[in-house]
């Protein structure tokens, strides 16, 4: 326990944490897993664990957030080039799946035992909302961030509302999918796409 008593608070510390309670929650199931677990993982005694994180919650939501954030990025790199805006959200949602299904840390959150814990998760999650609105077209993107207007405010909830639909969505298709890939397009490019492209 040493190297952790002489660590200072960091972020690598924390990082550390994060990573052992990836390998438990998905050996185990999230909601088994305990925090006497993960500081065991971690080789650092549970009174440490709680000085970076105070409950099992913190923890989860803490790796959510990184996990959100670097998924989100891959998904945004990918789709940046896409101008119309409900084949920008189709590409962005299949993009999304896919990444979290390649992930076996990941996808181990959407198992029949955990999936209810990872909405809640989600759905109360301003940064995951953030980046759910992210995956709008830059003119809706745009509109929301201007000064002045006098519909940037109902823009900027709207975008809101529609990031806590996608998750919605993503989250749907990664307990209960479509029969394949060319099957998920199809639905979104007939229920989703149509209503982004439409004007509000």
């Amino acid at each position: 326990m040493s190297d952790w008593l002489n660590r200072p608070r960091s972020l690598h510390a924390a990082e550390r944490i994060l990573d052992a309670a990836a390998e438990l929650f998905a050996e185990r199931g999230v909601a088994e897993t305990q925090m006497g677990d993960i500081a065991k993982a971690a080789g650092c005694s549970r009174a440490t664990l709680y000085r970076y994180f105070d409950s099992r919650r913190a923890v989860r939501l803490a790796y959510v957030h990184r996990e959100a954030r670097r998924v989100g990025a891959a998904v945004g790199a990918e789709i940046a080039d896409i101008a119309d805006p409900g084949q920008r959200m189709v590409a962005g949602v299949l993009a999304s799946v896919r990444m979290v299904r390649a992930d076996p840390l990941l996808i181990a959150w959407f198992n029949p035992g955990d999936a209810g814990l990872t909405l809640d998760l989600a759905q109360n999650s301003p940064v995951i909302e953030a980046i759910g609105g992210s995956l709008l077209g830059s003119d809706q993107e745009r509109g929301s961030d201007e000064p002045g207007r006098p519909d940037a405010t109902a823009q900027s909830h709207g975008s809101a509302q529609l990031g806590r639909w996608l998750t919605r969505i993503i989250v749907s298709l990664l307990t209960v999918p479509g029969r394949d890939e060319a099957d998920e397009r199809e639905l979104l490019e007939r229920f989703l796409a149509p209503l982004i492209a439409t004007p509000r």
